[in-house]
C-alpha cells in the first residue's frame, strides 16, 4: 500500500509538472516536454535508489548512517563555500547540467543518525530509556547541519528540519521537561532573529505578507494571491489537465516546484487535490504502521522521523498554497519538481520497505521460538 500510494503521488506529480511547464517557453526553451523528460529521469534514478536501500541488509543500513551523515554534513558545507545561490539562498551545488540540494538528503540523514544515537546508546544500557545525554546526543547530529542549512539562509528547510527533530525526540522517548524547554528556546529564537536582524529582508516580508496578503499584493504579497486565486478557479471538478487559465498564463511563481499544489487545484479541482492529500495521508500512515511493527529501536525512531518530516513539509507546503502558513521555499513530497527532493523521498522509502521486510521477517522466527517449548 505505501509503494502504491507513493508511485500513485510521483505519477500525478508528473503530469502536473508536464503542465506547469508546457507552455512556459522561458522555462522550456520552447520545448514543451523538457520538464517532462528530465521529471523522468529523476523518477528512474529514485526507483534505483529505492530498490538499492531495499535490498541492502539491515546490518549494513546502521553500518552505513554515519557515513551518510557525515557526506550531506559534507554536501552542506561545499555549498556554502562553492554553492549556486537561487531565490536568495546558497543551496545548490551544479553538476554539469544537474542541480543538487543537500538540504534535502541532509533530512534523511539527520533522522537516520538521531535514530541510530538512540537506538545504541539505549541497547547499551539494556533498555533504560532515553536519558539526558542521548538527548544531547541526538540535537548535536540535528545541530551541525541546522547550522549549515541557516546560514545558506534556507528557512523553509530549517522549519521542516526542526519539526522532524522535535517530532523525533518525541518518539524516542525524550523527557517532558527537553520538550517543553526546546518549544520555548524555539520561540525566544525566532524572536531574537527578528530583532537582530538576522532574517533577511525578504524573509521578513514573507511573513508579514502572510498575516496580511493585502499587505503587499504585487510584492511579498503576490505569491500568496495568485496561489489562492488558482486553487479557487478549480472548483470541484477543475480546469482540467493542461487549461489551467492561471497556469497556463504562468501568474504563480515556481509552480513547478513550490506551489505544483495550485495546479492541482485548479486543473483537478477539489476532488483532485482532495485526492492527493489522501495519498499523502496513506503515505505518513503507512510509515507510523511500520514504526509501531518495527522489530528494533532504530526501525522505529527511524521510520517515525520519516512520517514526521514528509508529514510537516506536506503541511507546509499545501498550507502555504492555501494561504494558511507562510511562503518558504519547500517542495512537496513525491509530487514536486527536483531530483534532489525526489530521490531522499525514495531513499526514505526503501528505508521503510526495508524495515518493514525485516520486522515481517522476524515474526515467524518469533512464533517458532515459542512453539517448540510447547511441543516437546
Amino acid at each position: 500500500m505505501l509503494l502504491l500510494a507513493t508511485l500513485a503521488l510521483v505519477v500525478m506529480g508528473t503530469l502536473l509538472i508536464w503542465s506547469a511547464t508546457a507552455t512556459r517557453a522561458e522555462l522550456t526553451g520552447g520545448d514543451p516536454d523538457a520538464y517532462l523528460r528530465k521529471q523522468l529521469v529523476n523518477v528512474a534514478i529514485g526507483l534505483v535508489l529505492m530498490v538499492a536501500v531495499v535490498a541492502t541488509d539491515h546490518r549494513w543500513v546502521r553500518i552505513l548512517a554515519p557515513l551518510a551523515y557525515l557526506a550531506s554534513v559534507g554536501g552542506l558545507v561545499m555549498v556554502l563555500v562553492a554553492g549556486s545561490t537561487v531565490n536568495g539562498s546558497r543551496s545548490w551545488i551544479q553538476l554539469g547540467s544537474m542541480s543538487i540540494q543537500p538540504s534535502e538528503l541532509a533530512k534523511l540523514a539527520v533522522v537516520i543518525g538521531m535514530a541510530l544515537v538512540v537506538a545504541e546508546r539505549t541497547e547499551r544500557r539494556w533498555g533504560r530509556g532515553v536519558g539526558s545525554l542521548e538527548v544531547v546526543a541526538m540535537l548535536a547530529i540535528a545541530g551541525v547541519p541546522a547550522v549549515l542549512i541557516l546560514l545558506q539562509p534556507d528557512l523553509g528547510t530549517m522549519l521542516v528540519l526542526s519539526a522532524t527533530v522535535f517530532g523525533v525526540l518525541a518518539i524516542a522517548g525524550a523527557g517532558r521537561r527537553w520538550l517543553v524547554g526546546l518549544t520555548l528556546s524555539a520561540v525566544v529564537g525566532a524572536v531574537g532573529a527578528v530583532s537582530a536582524g538576522v532574517l533577511k529582508p525578504y524573509q521578513v516580508d514573507r511573513f508579514l505578507a502572510f498575516t496580511n496578503p493585502g499587505l503587499d499584493p504585487r510584492g511579498a504579497g503576490y505569491n500568496v494571491e495568485q496561489a489562492r486565486i488558482a486553487v479557487g478557479n478549480g472548483g470541484l471538478l477543475g480546469q482540467g489537465l493542461f487549461d489551467g487559465s492561471q497556469t497556463r498564463s504562468g501568474f504563480v511563481p515556481e509552480q513547478h516546484t513550490d506551489f505544483i499544489f495550485t495546479v492541482a487545484g485548479e486543473e483537478l479541482g477539489l476532488l483532485g487535490s482532495g485526492l492527493m492529500i489522501l495519498l499523502l495521508a496513506v503515505v505518513i500512515w503507512r510509515a507510523l504502521t511500520i514504526s509501531a511493527r518495527a522489530g528494533d529501536l532504530f526501525g522505529r525512531v527511524a521510520a517515525a522521523g520519516i512520517a514526521c518530516w514528509w508529514g510537516f513539509q506536506a503541511f507546509q507546503n499545501i498550507g502555504m498554497c492555501l494561504g494558511i502558513m507562510p511562503v518558504t521555499g519547500v517542495p512537496l513530497p513525491f509530487v514536486s519538481y527536483g531530483g534532489s527532493s525526489l530521490f531522499a523521498g525514495m531513499l526514505a522509502l526503501g528505508l521503510l520497505q526495508n524495515i518493514h521486510l525485516r520486522s515481517a521477517g522476524a515474526v515467524p522466527s518469533r512464533l517458532l521460538a515459542t512453539a517448540r517449548p510447547a511441543a516437546r
